[in-house]
């Protein structure tokens, strides 16, 4: 890679196209449908082999969504629709109880395991089924739609209490708000573009941004905050003291989508400045790669993970570092997108069988082989390979502006 902008941006574009259509997506396409019971395989070892077949319902959607993502915006394979539909039809038959809410997780064959307390669910689901309307169409459309409208009703109706009769915290002693709700909210309302109404979308993503800017953004610190009073404030706990960088960095490059959806140059800024304040608090001085959490008082997180290194923090800081740098030309962007990138393509993949790697230890060595799990599906790491190509393949057409 070069040291400097202006680099070779269509090699780069290259080397992420192959990796996403040679390496990942056939990684997932060959080992985690279930042709028996239906739905996708998601708990898979580093050579792909199924050990454990509970299903969990927001990554049975992510995949819904991958797939036909890359059917609508990369290439009409009818095998990618088809992979989609397998998981659209799975969910539709088993994801939701009668009540309309998307359970957590099921049985192998579907049955409810663990009761609807995410609300994660319900926004994979919205995302899934918005996506697989617009790849698959014709009869399949309106149905998609229905469902997906259904489970954004369910994001809104719940979105100031996620957790409601689920919530293990004793209502009013310590009320907290968290980063999360507004970042997907808003990221779920961008891509349902075209399936609500201007009006509902512009005054929900217009809400989300507020909230993350001036209720979790620590002015002290340039960074995000996990965890807030309801009204902004500080909260002197384990939970109040939490920084994620990854959720900080993704939620700025959802902010940079927005911005540039709007044209608006001084939001894109805004979004750049934060993540890369994130990044510059959270890398590891000692071993490279990017922390997963951190105590914004410099306390020892609760967390005991808290100096790992996982696949999507690093996925979600290039795509954002990319799209930052095409945005606003920073030449810090680039800088840091060859730092991380160097990183991550020298510790996360699997030469040998496949896709990535989820979780290192603090020094970058494999801490668990395995490529799937509870928490890791069919979804940041081929997002990312595609919107990073994306990204390197504007460049290479010469996008990005003048440093402002």
């Amino acid at each position: 890679m070069t040291g400097a902008p202006g680099g070779d941006f269509p090699g780069l574009a290259a080397r992420y196209r192959a990796a996403l259509l040679g390496d990942v997506i056939p990684f997932w396409e060959k080992h985690s449908i279930d042709r028996q019971a239906g739905g996708f395989f998601t708990c898979l070892g580093r050579d792909g082999g199924v050990f454990d077949g509970d299903k969990f319902v927001w990554l049975q959607a992510r995949q819904v969504w991958t797939f036909s993502m890359l059917h609508g915006g990369l290439e009409a394979r009818a095998s990618w629709l088809d992979v989609a539909r397998h998981g659209a039809d799975f969910l539709a038959r088993h994801g939701r109880d009668g009540k309309g809410n998307w359970y957590f997780s099921l049985t192998r064959e579907g049955r409810p395991l663990v009761q609807p307390y995410s609300i994660y669910s319900d926004c994979f689901a919205a995302m899934g089924f918005g996506q697989f309307a617009r790849a698959a169409g014709g009869g399949e459309r309106a149905a998609a739609e229905a469902t997906a409208s259904q489970a954004y009703g369910n994001i809104l109706a719940r979105r100031r209490d996620p957790k409601g009769t689920y919530s293990k915290a004793v209502p009013g002693t310590r009320p907290m708000a968290s980063l999360a709700m507004p970042m997907i909210l808003a990221n779920v309302t961008q891509e349902l573009e075209g399936l609500l109404d201007g009006a509902t979308s512009r005054r929900v993503i217009d809400e989300c941004i507020d909230e993350i800017f001036s209720l979790f953004l620590d002015r002290e610190r340039n960074v995000l905050r996990e965890h807030v009073a309801p009204d902004g404030g500080r909260i002197d706990c384990f939970e109040g003291r939490l920084i994620n960088p990854g959720h900080g960095i993704e939620a700025m490059w959802f902010i940079m989508d927005i911005a540039e959806h709007r044209g608006d140059r001084a939001l894109a800024e805004r979004a750049v400045d934060v993540a890369l304040r994130t990044l510059e608090l959270g890398w590891d001085p000692s071993f490279g790669g990017i922390f997963y959490f951190l105590d914004a008082e410099g306390r020892p997180p609760q967390q005991l993970e808290w100096d790992q290194k996982l696949w999507w923090v690093h996925m979600e800081a290039l795509v954002a570092l990319l799209k930052g740098f095409r945005m606003t030309g920073r030449r810090e962007c680039w800088s840091w997108f060859e730092r991380v990138h160097e990183f991550a393509w020298g510790h996360f993949p699997d030469p040998e069988f496949g896709e990535w790697y989820g979780y290192l230890n603090r020094r970058g060595e494999v801490l668990l082989p395995l490529k799937g799990g509870k928490w890791k599906g069919c979804f940041h790491v081929p997002r990312g390979l595609y919107l990073c190509m994306r990204e390197l393949e504007k460049l290479a057409a010469g996008a990005a502006p003048k440093a402002g």
